[in-house]
């Protein structure tokens, strides 16, 4: 049973709109219920890809964000990161799911003088309730600055808890700064380069030679359209007509009732911040061997125990004491929101890849294609399941738990012991210059793009969409690629979905699903940390 585009938006537009309404939480956005109540740990996008910046391809950037849904005006505190936590980035290097490297970056928030800024108010000397007193430029970064943030970075080698480690440092020792969040231009009347100032270059990383490091606030990078799937999803989930503003989604399949790319439908980009912890690390530091895939997670923890103080101070709110408790997890966009169940959210937040088996039921039977089924059989006059039907789903086995063969998975991958969730990146593709990449990255024929690792321009919502509909049961135009042979025929099957027709295994697998909120390259910057300024509080000048 083949369906087109124009038989899925048949039915009635309501009973369409609701085919999103399982990507409500964004892409790792307060995904989880406990996360919830730890927004400053909350990991909400993922990115490693080969540094595509001029001169740096033999570099690799990883790219954790935290802290989702940062109103720019979110003062007066803004958006410090937590003190008592710890963030890690670990980087596993022969297959087998545990961490070979762990970068750990631990925060420090500190009053200037103990106390903040000060006024002399009648003769009393009291201090002020903001986190600055005056302008904050970069050749004056410090002078009305009442409260400071500085972090280290540790690397790690072997297990998270109990290798060897070592510290991070450059020319001024082991501690980094992170810069004020974007309070607005009259605070900060440059931010760009006072912030810029505050990436730090020929980083001495033990062991690997130097690289790059930055933590602090940047412009949220990921494209989704929120709210309009919150208001009853009020959209049409299909590709319409083209938008000659964004000529990479355009699809000869179109339907004229579905979506027109647009950056209006997007309730992020140019909305929102994020705070960013950026590495650049040369490639030869994090591969082993022979061996050039390597997958990456991110990671939150904090300690096991809690104890409220009845009389907080600054330097205390609550005694912390422990074993160290991972809160957070992210690799792979999208999983915990449309793939793991709502009972096993928490447990998969604090799962090591390990033990990513026992939740591995959730990619080889998924319930989010049968709830596209039930919501939408009859309104789209299907005469059968519109869902693929290829059980178990090996196709999401290899996007999320496995890697593609010849693409990102690593040459002595066991299925029967290394299944996990990780983000796979296959180091010896060349990078895609900035401007040349696109959007939909492997399967549009970049190679350089998601799921072979992420960069900051792929749209990941359409990608993850597709996939769950069966686009990896279709051909895809990989066979050159793939084989490493230019006359090779490129519109290949990947076998990934049984012998059956690919028509009948996924009806939809062809149709391109959209939620309309359009992303491209040349819209971050292509320099490292490549997300783009913050949003200022205040934009009045």
């Amino acid at each position: 049973m083949t369906i087109s585009v124009r038989t899925l938006l048949r039915g009635s537009c309501a009973s369409a709109l609701c085919l999103t309404t399982t990507l409500a939480s964004a892409s790792s956005h307060r995904e989880a219920p406990g996360i919830t109540e730890q927004p400053k740990i909350d990991a909400t996008d993922f990115y490693m890809f080969k540094s595509y910046e001029a001169g740096r391809g033999d570099y690799v950037t990883l790219i954790a964000n935290y802290q989702p849904l940062q109103a720019p005006y979110g003062g007066p505190n803004y958006f410090t990161m937590d003190p008592d936590a710890i963030y890690e980035i670990h980087v596993s290097n022969d297959a087998d799911a545990e961490e070979e490297i762990t970068f750990q970056f631990k925060f420090d928030n500190n009053l200037t003088g103990g106390t903040g800024i000060q006024l002399d108010i009648g003769g009393e000397t009291v201090g002020i309730p903001l986190r600055a007193a005056g302008q904050i430029t970069a050749s004056n970064p410090t002078a009305a600055l009442g409260e400071t943030e500085s972090y280290g970075v540790t690397m790690i080698t072997g297990d998270r808890r109990s290798g060897d480690r070592a510290e991070l440092t450059h020319s001024g020792g082991a501690t980094f700064t992170k810069p004020l969040d974007n309070v607005g231009n009259k605070t900060l009347p440059d931010y760009e380069a006072y912030a810029d100032a505050y990436i730090y270059d020929n980083v001495e990383i033990p062991g690997c030679g130097t690289g790059r490091v930055f933590a602090g606030q940047r412009e949220e990078a990921f494209a989704v359209n929120l709210g309009e799937i919150f208001d009853l999803v009020n959209l049409v989930p299909v590709q319409g007509p083209d938008n000659p503003m964004w000529p990479q989604y355009n699809d000869p399949d179109f339907n004229a009732n579905g979506i027109v790319q647009d950056r209006a439908n997007d309730d992020l980009i140019g909305k929102a911040n994020v705070t960013t912890l950026a590495l650049e690390v040369p490639i030869d530091c994090l591969t082993q061997g022979d061996e050039a895939v390597i997958g990456a997670w991110t990671t939150a923890s904090l300690p096991q125990g809690e104890l409220e103080d009845p009389s907080p101070t600054y330097e205390q709110t609550s005694l912390f004491g422990g074993a160290w408790v991972q809160q957070s997890r992210l690799s792979n966009p999208l999983v915990n929101e449309v793939v793991i169940g709502l009972a096993d959210k928490d447990l998969f937040n604090a799962a090591e890849p390990t033990i990513d088996e026992a939740l591995a039921v959730y990619v080889t039977n998924p319930t989010l294609p049968a709830l596209l089924d039930i919501l939408f059989r009859d309104a789209l006059g299907a005469s059968g399941d519109i869902a693929p039907s290829n059980f178990p789903r090996n196709d999401l086995v290899t996007a999320f738990l496995s890697g593609f063969p010849g693409v990102n998975q690593p040459a002595n991958f066991d299925a029967s012991t290394d299944l996990s969730e990780m983000l796979r990146l296959n180091t010896t593709f060349p990078a895609t210059p900035r401007d040349d990449q696109h959007t939909f990255g492997l399967l549009a024929e970049d190679l350089g793009g998601f799921p072979n690792g992420r960069r900051p321009g792929d749209d990941t919502v359409d990608l993850a969409l597709r996939v769950m509909m069966g686009r990896l049961c279709h051909n895809v135009p990989l066979g050159q690629e793939v084989s490493g042979d230019p006359s090779a025929e490129d519109s290949i099957n990947l076998g990934l979905c049984g012998d059956g027709d690919p028509d009948d295994t996924a009806p939809a697998g062809e149709v391109p699903f959209t939620d309309g909120a359009p992303l491209r390259a040349t819209e971050l910057r292509a320099s490292f940390p490549y997300l783009n300024t913050p949003i200022a509080g205040s934009p009045n000048n």
